[in-house]
């Protein structure tokens, strides 16, 4: 397969990543070409568009990540509401697609909701990128104000958290030592299955593990 990109066409091979000028109108006419098809993902910075068409390990770890936090949030009987795949957008300054978002602290403000108002509707708490081709920069959230990012690169996850007008680098606020659960995850998963690393973390939170539990929220 060729990379093809035309008014009528889009096809990129996996793991193919294309950055080219653009503006809010031809981000717009590329993204209601593509319609609802989960590939290639397609990104809106000003004057600059990007296209990624995902591997198979970007599906399988953002479902892995997915599962770890639904556990997580599970296990401290927290209501939250997510969403996969979904579109992040802000007319002529950003268009984004996290592979997964948590509302966590307002759940509230996306219940029945089909569409979701980024100008006035709060950011979701958590989101989730994985990064096996370079394709996300953190200051792409910036705009929504997302307090917590997720980002899975080089299979080590790295957490920000908004400070200010920035992201830092930092610990989780909703799950402690999730760096180190994520990478024993991983590692499960690799060895053996998603489902399996699932099974191990549920093992974990509930006691039966070795390694102390977390603390359920009060």
């Amino acid at each position: 397969m060729h990379t093809v990109i035309t008014p009528e066409k889009i096809e990129l091979q996996p793991g193919t990543v294309v950055r080219m000028l653009g503006t809010w109108q031809d981000y717009q006419l590329l993204s209601q070409q593509l319609g609802d098809r989960c590939s290639p993902r397609i990104k809106y910075r000003s004057g600059e568009i990007l296209l990624m068409a995902p591997l198979p390990e970007h599906g399988r770890d953002a479902s892995l990540l997915g599962l770890i936090v639904t556990a997580f949030l599970d296990h401290l009987n927290r209501r939250y509401d997510s969403f996969t795949p979904i579109t992040m957008s802000l007319p002529e300054v950003s268009g984004i697609e996290p592979d997964y978002c948590f509302d966590i602290k307002n759940w509230r403000s996306v219940v029945g909701k089909n569409r979701i108002d980024w100008l006035n509707d709060p950011p979701p708490d958590l989101a989730i990128e994985i990064d096996v081709t370079s394709y996300t920069d953190i200051n792409d959230y910036l705009p929504y104000q997302v307090p917590e990012v997720w980002l899975l690169k080089n299979k080590q996850l790295l957490v920000y958290r908004l400070q200010g007008e920035n992201y830092a680098s930092t610990e989780s606020s909703y799950f402690p030592n999730v760096k180190e659960i994520v990478q024993q995850c991983l590692q499960i998963a690799n060895e053996q299955t998603t489902s399996e690393a699932i099974k191990w973390l549920r093992s974990f939170l509930g006691g039966s593990d070795p390694t102390p539990s977390i603390k359920k929220e009060q």
